[in-house]
């Protein structure tokens, strides 16, 4: 299974380092003053914040570990005060359940929130947390805030370099992107673009809002993200002349990259070819806007490039992330499941005479997590990632003696956590058990005993959620690459008429650009998702591949017949562009039906020698992949 093998990311070394220091220095303090069950707890806080600090930029921290722990605060207050109710806890429990499943729709921030929130919620309903009912909340929040102390440590020395190192990435990305232009692994680098370009704009504007104009750091590097986007622009009509550009192309871009991620400016005139066709000089152009920026004076920051638009104010983003949680079904459909999940789970607990076995809602908790990958696979990941971490737990509570051993290990298995994490979630399960098992011990002193009873706990929770998460829900079974690749098909139609449109700006023509690539990339996060499913809908998730691969080259040759006409080639009559759109609306329905298509298809018709040529062709290949086989008269995906 693919989920199980280890994905090949570095370690950050940083983080090891916070990990093994935030779950052993509480420890120590505990044993200290003579209070391990209090220190015990802000290491579990410390462990809810490891888990959360996945940010690179010091400002994306505070909310990545702050806002959850904020959640986790009032997830075991509730729990702490339903400890032992019987079916109050039951009912409370699924409720929270609910809650959770549906905010974690809402983004990464709000989905490690709705977790931790469930989580500790689990935690307070099932272990004896010391009292007052504030005493657990407040420990766990002191570990959280440790974690948040020592990962903003480097803020004063390096405030703004998370920042420009994402941008300086993105330049690299679309250095290699131009030295592949012409070649085999064109389409790789192009898709390691848009993910870069994602994740630098996701972390400007996450500042924006609230530094856009005042902060000359943010407008500077926001300007210098802009300045890219022509440049990306113009590489699918660089990669389709299909032969190699000039060296000194790229080359002049990783310079820029060097620049950017060192904060220096100056004189600096590329060495670049002189440009003789619509292509060249689109490229020549894009590339001297970009040194001119980069290594430019200051820019004004109320004449910045704003293309992409600012965000809505606070109030209105709070208003509509809200109606569209309340008023969304997939949002309501995952809750639901969840709350069945968890209140089946306690609910057995209630009814069965288990041992501690919160553990059981605690599994279904963790694998019940759809936004973090496939259902199936995390039940199998967290089923074996659980045997391999009781076997190093097991080692640790019959060898080391309880007590100031209990530091040194926890700093050695703490700065696993994030180093296994980065390889996949079996991986993760497999660092975090142990850990979670020796501060349980610490809370309960149940010694070795507790091994065996977390490996059935953790069988039963993995059993309930493949049952009641994933096989009675028949959405769960199969792949949603199609909706999502029609609905991109419908984004490519609009942006085709919007790029060639008279009325359309430039910024609109633009923000339509990313929409379409960030629906493309979403459509093949989906698709790896879904080959991580069993048989059969692995197996016909595979079979969507192609007519991926063929809508995001549909996307590109839009993307390269609209810079050839900005740079001096004959624009396509509205005919042509309205035929292109039809095809494209046809074929989304295709998609969307897996029926028979159109009986009579008239081809796509126009000029062989003007810019919309090539685009012609992707939506002709693309609506044959999507045709019934001729030999077989069957659908294609």
């Amino acid at each position: 299974m693919s989920g199980l093998r280890p994905q090949p990311t570095p370690v950050n070394r940083a983080a090891v380092v916070r990990a093994a220091v935030a779950l052993s220095a509480p420890l120590a303090v505990g044993f200290a003053v003579d209070r391990p069950v209090h220190g015990a707890l802000v290491s579990m806080g410390a462990l809810s914040g490891v888990i959360g600090d996945t940010a690179d930029a010091y400002r994306m921290r505070i909310f990545n570990i702050a806002v959850p722990q904020a959640f986790g605060a009032v997830g075991v207050t509730l729990g702490t005060l339903v400890y032992a109710q019987g079916w109050l806890t039951v009912a409370v429990l699924t409720t929270v359940a609910l809650v959770s499943g549906m905010i974690s729709s809402i983004g990464a921030v709000a989905s490690a929130s709705g977790l931790l929130l469930l989580l500790n919620a689990v935690i307070g309903s099932g272990l004896p947390l010391p009292r007052p009912w504030w005493t657990a909340p407040l420990l766990l929040g002191l570990g959280g805030l440790l974690v948040l102390a020592l990962a903003l440590l480097g803020w004063p020395l390096r405030g703004g370099a998370p920042e420009r190192s994402a941008v300086a990435r993105a330049y690299r990305a679309v250095a290699d992107l131009l030295a592949a232009a012409g070649g085999s692994t064109y389409d790789e680098r192009r898709r390691a673009v848009t993910q870069s370009l994602d994740d630098s704009y996701d972390l400007i504007l996450a500042r924006r809002a609230r530094d856009h104009g005042r902060n000359p750091t943010l407008v500077r590097l926001l300007a210098q993200l802009n300045a890219l986007v022509p440049v990306v622009e113009a590489a699918p009509a660089a990669h389709q002349r299909g032969h190699p550009l000039p060296t000194a192309i790229p080359a002049a871009v990783r310079t820029l990259a060097d620049a950017v991620e060192r904060g220096r400016t100056g004189p600096y005139e590329p060495h670049l070819p002189l440009p003789a066709t619509p292509t060249e000089r689109a490229v020549d152009h894009a590339l001297r806007h970009a040194t001119t920026v980069v290594l430019g004076p200051e820019p004004d920051p109320h004449h910045v490039d704003d293309r992409l638009g600012r965000p809505a104010a606070l109030g209105t983003r709070v208003r509509r992330t809200a109606r569209d949680v309340l008023f969304s079904e997939a949002s309501w459909r995952y809750g639901l499941r969840l709350a069945l999940c968890i209140g089946l789970a306690q609910a057995l607990v209630s009814i069965v005479e288990l041992d501690r076995s919160y553990w059981v809602a605690l599994t279904v908790t963790f694998v019940m997590k759809p936004d973090f990958g496939s259902v199936f696979s995390r039940a199998v990941g967290r089923g074996l990632g659980t045997v391999a971490g009781l076997v190093v737990a097991a080692a640790v509570l019959a060898e080391v003696p309880r007590g100031w051993w209990d530091v040194p290990v926890m700093f050695l298995l703490g700065g696993l956590i994030p180093a296994f994490s980065a390889k996949g979630y079996a991986f993760q399960t497999a660092a975090i058990t142990p850990v979670i098992l020796l501060l349980s011990d610490l809370l309960n002193r149940q010694g070795i005993g507790l091994v065996r009873a977390r490996l059935v706990d953790s069988l039963i929770g993995c059993a309930i959620a493949l049952v009641a998460g994933y096989l009675l829900w028949p959405e769960s079974w199969h792949s949603r690459i199609g909706d999502r690749l029609a609905d991109s098909v419908d984004q490519a139609a609009n942006h085709v008429a919007l790029a060639f449109g008279t009325d359309a700006e430039r910024g609109e023509r633009a923000r339509s650009r990313r929409r379409l690539y960030r629906d493309l990339s979403a459509v093949r996060s989906e698709f790896q998702r879904a080959l991580t499913e069993p048989p059969p809908t692995g197996t016909r998730a595979a079979a969507w591949w192609p007519l991926v691969v063929a809508v995001e080259r549909i996307a590109d040759a839009t993307t390269a017949a609209r810079v050839r006409v900005d740079h001096g080639a004959p624009p396509p009559t509205r005919s042509e562009v309205d035929e292109v759109v039809r095809h494209l609306r046809e074929l989304a329905g295709d998609i969307r039906s897996r029926g028979e298509p159109a009986a009579v298809r008239a081809p796509l018709e126009g000029d062989e020698s003007g810019v919309l040529e090539p685009l012609r062709q992707e939506v002709t290949a693309a609506r044959t992949i999507a045709s019934p086989s001729p030999a077989s008269g069957t659908q294609g995906p």
